[in-house]
C-alpha cells in the first residue's frame, strides 16, 4: 500500500462512519418524531431538549470517529516507503477495490481519489502504458488477431480466472489463454471503473482501442471484443461511439461476444428502485433510502441497460418504464450472446423467475416487449444449470467461443495512423 492509498482509505472510512452515524441519527429522529407526535404539544419542551442533546451526541461521535480514522491513516501512510507497491496491483486487494468502484466508483472518480480505477490494459498484475515498447514487452507473442476482454460490475480483469482453480493440479487456462493456444488470438485484459456511467466507459474504451490498434506490435487484422455482464454494455456503447466517429479500429472488428449481459436491464436494480420509491413514503425507512441512493451511476444504468448519454431517464427513480433508445447492432460484425439459467430450461417457471441469479433470459437475449435487439438465433446460446458468474470461465462457454472465432477474416488495409 502506498501512502496516498492509505490516506484515501482513511478518508473513505471517515466518510463511511460519518454516513452511518447520520443514518442512525435520521432513524432516531424519525422514531422520536412519531412518538412525540402521538404525545402532542404538551411534549414540545421535552422534545426540544431531546433533539438538542441527541444532535450533540451524534455530531460528537461523527467528528471523533472521523478524526480517528484520518489520524490512523496518516500514521500508516507515514510508515510507507516511497517505492511501496500499489494496493491496486495486489490481486485480492485489487478485487476489493474493484467491488468498491462498482458501488461508489462515480463518486471516487469525481473526487479524483487514488482508489478510483482508471481504464487500463493489464498484464502480469500491472498497468500497461499504451506505447509500442510497453505493449511489445507485455505481449511478446503478439499476433494480428486481438481479443479484448471486459469484466462486469464490481469485477476486475482477475475475474476471468474465477472458477479455474482445481483441487488436483494447476488452474485451468482462462478463455484468453485457450484462445491464444488454440487459435492464435492475442488476449488483452481491460480493467475499468464499473461505477461510472456505461457511456463514459464506452467512450474511454473507444479511445483505448484506437491507441491499442495504433501502437500494437504488429499490424492488427482482426479485433474481437468479449464482455461479461456490464462489460457487454460497455462494448456496445464503445461500438456506437466508434461507428459515429469512424475510428479505424472499428474496421477491424469482426466479433462481439456478450456473456450474461443485461441488454434490457437487471432485475436486482429494478427491484431496488421499486423498493426505494415505496420506502420514501415511510419516515423510518428514509435512512435505508439514503444508503441505497448511494449506489453508483453504473449500477443505475443497469436498470434498463442504458448505453448512451441521451439515456438520462434511466437514472430517474420515478421511471418505471424503459426510457432507453434503441442502439442498433453493427451490420458487418457478428454479435454473439451466451446466457445462463440455474434451471435447465429457460422457459420453465424456475428459469423465468430466477434466470442466472442476476439476469433474466429475456434481457440477455434482448427479447423485450417494447425493445428488441436483433441477435440471430444461431448466435444466441442458452446454457442451463449455470449461474451468472460461471460464464466467466466455464468449458461449455469456451466451446462456443472457439467455434465462433475459428473463422479467419481476410486482411484489411493498413492503418494510416500507424507509426
Amino acid at each position: 500500500m502506498r501512502g496516498d492509498e492509505a490516506h484515501a482509505i482513511g478518508s473513505l472510512v471517515a466518510d463511511g462512519i460519518g454516513g452511518t452515524t447520520e443514518r442512525a441519527h435520521e432513524l432516531h429522529r424519525a422514531v422520536a418524531g412519531r412518538v412525540f407526535g402521538v404525545l402532542g404539544p404538551p411534549s414540545d419542551p421535552i422534545r426540544g431538549a431531546h433533539d438538542a442533546v441527541s444532535g450533540a451526541v451524534y455530531t460528537g461521535v461523527r467528528m471523533a470517529a472521523g478524526a480517528g480514522s484520518r489520524l490512523a491513516a496518516f500514521a500508516v501512510a507515514s510508515t510507507r516507503p516511497a517505492d511501496a507497491p500499489a494496493l491496486l496491483d495486489h490481486p485480492r486487494a485489487g478485487g476489493a477495490v474493484g467491488a468498491l468502484n462498482g458501488i461508489l466508483g462515480d463518486r471516487l472518480h469525481q473526487r479524483e481519489s487514488v482508489l478510483a480505477l482508471p481504464m487500463t490494459i493489464r498484464a502480469n498484475g500491472r498497468d500497461v502504458p499504451l506505447t509500442p515498447a510497453a505493449l511489445a514487452a507485455a505481449h511478446p507473442q503478439a499476433t494480428d488477431r486481438v481479443v479484448v476482454f471486459l469484466h462486469g460490475l464490481c469485477e476486475t480483469e482477475d475475474s476471468w480466472k474465477s472458477g479455474t482453480a482445481q483441487d488436483d493440479g494447476p488452474p485451468r487456462p482462462t478463455y484468453g489463454e485457450r484462445l491464444q493456444q488454440d487459435l492464435g488470438l492475442s488476449p488483452v485484459l481491460v480493467r475499468y471503473n464499473s461505477g461510472r456511467r456505461v457511456f463514459d466507459n464506452g467512450r474511454e474504451l473507444d479511445g483505448l482501442l484506437h491507441e491499442l490498434v495504433t501502437h500494437w506490435p504488429c499490424q492488427v487484422r482482426e479485433i474481437v471484443l468479449i464482455g461479461h455482464s456490464m462489460g457487454g454494455l460497455v462494448i456496445r456503447s464503445a461500438c456506437h461511439e466508434a461507428h459515429a466517429s469512424r475510428r479505424p479500429w472499428r474496421q477491424r472488428l469482426t466479433h462481439v461476444v456478450m456473456l450474461g449481459t443485461p441488454h434490457l436491464g437487471a432485475p436486482l436494480e429494478q427491484r431496488v428502485n421499486q423498493a426505494v420509491r415505496i420506502m420514501r413514503r415511510i419516515p423510518e425507512a428514509l435512512p435505508i433510502v439514503s444508503v441505497l441512493d448511494l449506489r453508483s451511476a453504473g449500477i443505475r444504468d443497469l436498470r434498463f441497460g442504458a448505453l448512451t448519454e441521451q439515456d438520462a431517464g434511466a437514472h430517474d427513480p420515478d421511471h418505471i418504464s424503459d426510457p432507453c433508445a434503441d442502439v442498433p447492432l453493427l451490420d458487418d460484425v457478428r454479435h454473439c450472446s451466451v446466457y445462463a439459467t440455474l434451471a435447465n430450461r429457460h422457459d420453465g417457471l424456475a428459469g423465468r423467475l430466477v434466470g442466472d441469479l442476476l439476469v433474466y433470459h429475456t434481457s440477455a437475449t434482448g427479447a423485450g416487449r417494447g425493445r428488441r435487439i436483433a441477435f440471430t438465433t444461431q448466435d444466441t446460446i442458452h446454457l442451463g444449470g449455470l449461474s451468472h458468474f460461471a460464464l466467466l470461465s466455464h468449458p461449455r462457454v469456451y466451446e462456443h467461443l472457439h467455434d465462433w472465432l475459428a473463422e479467419v477474416r481476410p486482411a484489411v488495409p493498413a492503418l494510416a495512423q500507424r507509426h
